[in-house]
């Protein structure tokens, strides 16, 4: 297996190398890290007891996959210490929102270069990850699939599709979870106590999705079975919709996409 390196260790590259690790897709000797901050440094050695380096040249040798899992404003800074010690043989994978392909070859030309857009899942690798490549990185999406399926699920986009899938997918953990605050908190109005609400709550979304994913059905109809005529599901509901539940949640899916097309890409 070729070896991969790890640009960035912060919260999203922890539990990269995390799911790479329980995968044993990798040997602990395969991976390096490289990252600016002693701290994570130090807690990457110390907790997964991997080679890490704090330069990116001598982490790239020798190197199949490059993974780079930095912050918007710091990827130029990456791409250009990346610029002339790269090879074409070596694959570019960039988790960075915002940044296009085009981008990054502007920086690198005749490099394989892949977008990925995992989300904070990826903690509990329960990740959606999406993923673009060029032409060229084409081929090699089979084993990128791979090292991100380490930690959930993956999906191949067109990269025209990147913003909305960041929209829907890493966006998204937050519009589920501000639904499951509400849900909590209507629990404690009824009269649980909120470490009870929210045990309620969260497993019940739990089961929601996971009904859903299994099943391979539309929500509707799981919703279906549990509404019955003149019920107490059904009123809900109803209200829910009167107060134009799903129509602000789709105004909100878009605010956040025609937001995101203004940042940098």
């Amino acid at each position: 297996m070729e070896k991969i390196t790890l640009i960035g260790c912060g919260n999203l590259g922890k539990s990269i190398l995390a799911g790479l690790l329980a995968s044993e897709l990798f040997s602990k000797d395969q991976i390096t890290v490289v990252d600016k901050s002693k701290t994570n440094l130090s807690f990457v050695k110390d907790h997964y007891k991997i080679p890490v380096e704090d330069e990116i040249e001598p982490a790239v040798k020798n190197v199949k996959w490059i993974i780079v899992c930095v912050q918007p404003k710091q990827i130029d800074a990456v791409l250009q210490k990346l610029k002339g010690i790269i090879t074409e043989d070596q694959v570019v994978i960039s988790t960075v929102t915002g940044v296009a392909i085009a981008e990054i070859e502007a920086v690198l030309p005749n490099q394989k270069v892949v977008r990925v857009m995992p989300n904070t899942g990826a903690a509990k690798q329960l990740s959606m990850t999406c993923m673009a490549a060029n032409a060229a990185a084409t081929p090699a999406l089979p084993m990128i699939s791979k090292i991100f399926d380490t930690i959930g699920k993956t999906l191949v986009i067109e990269e025209r599709l990147i913003q909305a899938a960041t929209v829907l997918g890493a966006s998204g953990i937050a519009f589920f979870l501000r639904f499951l605050r509400a849900m909590i908190q209507g629990g404690i109005q009824m009269g649980f106590h909120p470490e009870e609400a929210q045990l309620i709550a969260v497993q019940t979304a739990i089961g929601a999705a996971t009904l859903v994913s299994e099943n391979g059905t539309h929500p509707e109809m799981e919703i279906d079975k549990v509404t019955t005529p003149q019920g107490c599901t059904i009123a809900g509901l109803n209200e829910m919709e009167h107060q134009g539940l799903s129509s602000s949640v789709i105004k909100g899916v878009m605010a956040s996409y025609e937001k995101i097309n203004t940042i940098k890409s």
